[in-house]
C-alpha cells in the first residue's frame, strides 16, 4: 500500500457519493448497522455502482453474531455471485466458531467463492479466544486485502497496545484500524505503521443521517499526514 487508505461505511448511494466527495479511497458496503452491518442487497450495489466510482467492499454476513451456520453459508456464496455482478469489487466476511477460533472451513468456503477478488476479514479477530492464534490463521490466507480490527472487541481505545503488537509482528501493512476509532488515535497508529482506517459513525451524525463529505474530508487530511 502507497500512502494511507481511508474507507468509509455506506448504506446507500446517498453516503457512497458523499464519501467520494469527500476524499474516501474505499467504501464498506453494509446493511443494518443495529444489527453492527449484514449484507445489502444487489440493488443497493448496482445503485453505487452507477454513481460512484469507489470500489465496493461489500459484507457477506447473516447475523450480528460471528458464526454462521451451513444454510447461512449457502446463502452468502449465492449473494457473493450476486453482489459481484451488481459490482462490488471485494467482499468483508470471516466466522469463529463457538470457542472462538476462526472458522476456516466456512472463511475458505467463501473465499472460494469471491475469488478472484479481495476480502477484508473483518473484526470477529478482536473476538478470537486467542488474537495472535487468530491472526496467524487469518494472514496467509489467499486474497486477503485487510483485516479489520480494533485490537479489542471495546473499540481502538481499549486495543492499542495490541495494535502495535501486531504491527511489530509485521501485520501492520494487513490492518484497517476501525471501530470507535477516534482522530486522536491516528498519529498513534500512523507511528506503528499502520496505514488504512475505516470510519462509519464518525463521518455522520447518526445512522440515520447521510456521511457528511466534510467530515471525510477532515479524516482524508489526517490520515494522509503519512
Amino acid at each position: 500500500m502507497t500512502g494511507s487508505l481511508l474507507e468509509v461505511i455506506a448504506l446507500d448511494v446517498r453516503d457512497a457519493v458523499a464519501a467520494e466527495e469527500g476524499g474516501a479511497d474505499r467504501l464498506e458496503i453494509v446493511a443494518d448497522m443495529s444489527s453492527d452491518g449484514l449484507t445489502p442487497s444487489a440493488e443497493t450495489v448496482a445503485a453505487i455502482a452507477a454513481e460512484c466510482g469507489l470500489p465496493q467492499m461489500v459484507m457477506l454476513r447473516r447475523n450480528a453474531g460471528f458464526g454462521v451456520t451451513g444454510e447461512e453459508l449457502d446463502r452468502l456464496r449465492r449473494d457473493a455471485k450476486e453482489l459481484s455482478e451488481a459490482g462490488a469489487a471485494g467482499f468483508v466476511f470471516g466466522f469463529l466458531t463457538g470457542d472462538g477460533v476462526v472458522d476456516l472451513l466456512a472463511t475458505e468456503a467463501l473465499i472460494h467463492a469471491v475469488a478472484p477478488l479481495p476480502w477484508t476479514f473483518h473484526r470477529a479477530v478482536d473476538h478470537a479466544a486467542d488474537v495472535r492464534a487468530a491472526w496467524r490463521a487469518v494472514r496467509l490466507l489467499p486474497n486477503l486485502s485487510t483485516v479489520l480490527t480494533a485490537g479489542s472487541p471495546d473499540g481502538v481505545g481499549d486495543g492499542l497496545a495490541v495494535l502495535r503488537a501486531r504491527a511489530e509482528a509485521g501485520d501492520g501493512p494487513l490492518a484497517l484500524a476501525g471501530g470507535g476509532l477516534r482522530t486522536e488515535h491516528v498519529p498513534v497508529l500512523l507511528n506503528y505503521g499502520i496505514r488504512a482506517f475505516h470510519v462509519g459513525s464518525a463521518v455522520r451524525d447518526s445512522w440515520s443521517l447521510p456521511v457528511d463529505p466534510a467530515r471525510v474530508r477532515a479524516w482524508r487530511e489526517l490520515v494522509d499526514l503519512a
